[in-house]
């Protein structure tokens, strides 16, 4: 039984940002993704060219290990390209496979590249008004399509947890980069068995 009590936060509606004092954000930028990019040397070029933020999200500092306690917050991914590839996230599956998640688009547009670790890979496109129903034993990545931030709202059982080693280690099976000026879906070379 968890020992969290009622609460109210701030979180913008626009820009995702939460200026309550108990969320604070986690930043990540290309330094912190270098070998996530299929172009390495382009992501290495913008890492000594300043190491532009990714993105940030604002999570919640509530207990782990309760199935009751919900998670949530917000992410926002910035717009850029390492090479042709659009900016993303990390990308994770749950630690608890079987855990879903909500993403409700606030702001931008984007997509969700998901896949099982079956091989199955689907990918949705995510804008304003949008919901996003992740179910479990997906990994998701969030990438940000467009021309200004992509805004998300989150929320996930608290004891789900984050497995983002299995990605780092073997990749997405495919990646979403820039082709005639629109988002294609391509095969990720450096893709691990």
């Amino acid at each position: 039984m968890s020992d969290v009590k009622p609460f109210v936060l701030d979180f913008d509606l626009v820009s995702g940002f939460c200026t309550s004092g108990k969320v604070k954000p986690t930043q990540r930028r290309v330094s912190d993704m270098v070998a996530q990019f299929a172009n390495e040397t382009a992501a290495r070029a913008m890492v000594e060219g300043g190491d532009p933020l990714l993105y940030e999200f604002y999570g919640l500092d509530l207990p782990e290990d309760d199935s009751g306690v919900l998670q949530f917050g917000t992410t926002i991914l910035y717009p850029g390209k390492v090479g042709e590839e659009y900016f993303m996230t990390k990308g994770h599956f749950h630690t608890i496979l079987d855990t879903s998640e909500i993403y409700y688009g606030l702001s931008g547009h984007g997509m969700m590249l998901m896949e099982t670790p079956e091989g199955q890979v689907d990918w949705k496109e995510i804008g304003p008004g949008e919901a996003l129903y992740v179910p479990g034993r997906w990994a998701h990545r969030s990438i940000n399509t467009g021309t200004e931030p992509l805004v998300m709202f989150f929320v996930y059982r608290g004891d789900a947890g984050h497995d983002y080693g299995t990605i780092e280690e073997k990749g997405y099976r495919k990646l979403v980069v820039e082709r005639d000026g629109k988002p294609a879906v391509i095969d990720n070379p450096k893709w691990k068995v």
